[in-house]
């Protein structure tokens, strides 16, 4: 079984994978440009995601952008390790299939999409085992099977969100998917702006970076997300503040600063409107414990 290697360069792709994983604490967050499903096979998993903590019970499925700086944290309490399967999903792919709206758009946006049906777990756990061995034989007629069962089931995953959510299939499902062409553009930029949030960038920078017009980039951007380049960055540099206000002491005006706000009224206000509560009310609801902080490192 696999677990974190600490020594990994950061933005590595894992490309299309299936793999069993042992529960082990990261002691640093781990960053790659693909979509990340997790099945808990048995015991509890709590990620650091950003700034924002959750926890995976046994027999859940959960999907999150692994843009986002994610942490396993130590379990609360002692006892054999947990085991999940981890799948790894090229956005490039994730963004070329139809998928419910609500889907894309939730992970797009950093949340973590759970799903736990007892009944459903016992089908997936072993369909993750069988795609574990498919997966692994690239070319094979197995390989082709895998990724149709996984598409399917993220298709399933999708519209059981919408259904949660009272919203019909028809009205959640995208019209068409982003074109096969155009995929590769959206997820480098994608990609630069995971990157290079903590700089000053424009929208200028984005497409001059992947060689296409302003224009055009944004409206890709817009298909392939469901946000604007403007609001992918700055939700990009409220996720890395939310997580330095957790984990760290350091001060309001040096976060500001470190996350790529031009000005600390300019953190302030955008922290205000998008969280909903001041960067100082967030650090005092949500500081970590020391044993965490002792734990967790900043990627630079």
């Amino acid at each position: 079984m696999k677990s974190f290697d600490a020594t990994r360069v950061d933005f590595a792709p894992y490309g299309l994978t299936c793999e069993l994983w042992t529960q082990s604490p990261m002691t640093r967050a781990d960053r790659h440009n693909e979509i990340e499903l997790n099945l808990l096979l048995h015991g509890t998993l709590t990620y650091l995601l950003g700034g924002d903590r959750f926890t995976i019970e046994a027999g859940t499925l959960a999907s999150f952008w692994a843009a986002i700086p994610h942490q396993i944290l130590p379990p609360e309490q002692p006892g054999r390790p947990a085991e999940y399967f981890v799948v790894t999903i090229p956005l490039a792919w994730f963004l070329q299939l139809r998928l419910p709206e609500c889907f894309c758009e939730s992970i797009m946006h950093g949340e973590v999409v759970m799903e736990q049906d007892a009944i459903r777990f016992n089908d997936d756990s072993k369909l993750f085992s069988r795609w574990a061995h498919d997966l692994s034989s690239p070319g094979s007629v197995q390989h082709r099977a895998a990724v149709l069962e996984l598409e399917a089931r993220l298709l399933r995953f999708g519209l059981a969100m919408a259904e949660r959510n009272q919203i019909s299939p028809q009205a959640s499902h995208r019209s068409q998917a982003v074109a096969a062409g155009s995929t590769g553009k959206a997820e480098q930029m994608a990609r630069y702006i995971a990157q290079n949030y903590t700089s000053s960038m424009s929208i200028n920078d984005v497409s001059t970076a992947v060689g296409l017009h302003p224009g055009y980039a944004m409206t890709l951007f817009r298909k392939a997300f469901g946000m604007s380049i403007v609001t992918c960055i700055n939700e990009h540099r409220l996720t890395h503040a939310k997580r330095l206000l957790t984990t760290t002491s350091e001060q309001i005006v040096t976060i500001a600063f470190e996350c790529g706000f031009g000005s600390l009224s300019r953190f302030n206000d955008a922290f205000r409107r998008t969280i909903g509560c001041t960067p100082r009310q967030f650090r005092n609801k949500h500081q970590a414990s020391s044993d965490v902080k002792s734990l967790v490192h900043d990627i630079e």
